[in-house]
């Protein structure tokens, strides 16, 4: 008895993974840090058709700022640098700021200081989200910051279809 595989829809086949681009931008744990991390942020926003002038934008680099500004003031003593990734695809913008401290920020909303209170509730008013985890190699952690990139805007503007997660 001959057995009939199942074609998947041709729709399926039409809808490729966006690619995924990342910028890092190794920045010393100076206060000078928080205007250099905040400009190579908006050059890669307006690079893939994030105006500056828009309120995602504005709200993205208001994050980096608070990151940034959070490695230079409790990571400096034990870390030089942080690694700034900036990451676009599918649809979504991740932040990360990585140090080599190995102390977590506490993400609970009751002992969040009001700089990471600021950043939680930007990324949740573009369905985005705050996390910290450990590096994959290494010692420190990765502070994260995702964001759903608008609609009208990004790289992808109006091909959301088929979007994987980065």
């Amino acid at each position: 008895m001959k057995r009939r595989l199942k074609r998947a829809p041709s729709a399926a086949y039409e809808s490729e993974p966006s690619p995924v681009w990342r910028r890092i931008l190794t920045v010393p744990l100076v206060p000078q840090a928080v205007r250099q991390a905040r400009r190579d942020t908006a050059t890669a926003l307006s690079e893939h058709a994030i105006p500056a002038n828009s309120a995602f934008a504005g709200a993205v680099l208001l994050v980096v700022s608070e990151l940034v500004t959070n490695a230079v003031r409790h990571a400096a003593d034990r870390s030089p640098t942080a690694d700034v990734t900036i990451a676009l695809g599918a649809g979504q913008l991740v932040i990360g700021v990585a140090d080599q401290d190995p102390r977590l920020p506490d993400l609970s909303p009751e002992a969040m200081g009001e700089g990471l209170r600021t950043v939680a509730d930007l990324t949740a008013a573009y369905t985005g989200s705050l996390s910290v985890e450990r590096p994959a190699h290494g010692q420190g952690k990765v502070v994260l910051t995702r964001f759903l990139i608008p609609e009208d805007m990004g790289p992808s503007a109006g091909r959301r279809a088929g979007a994987c997660a980065l």
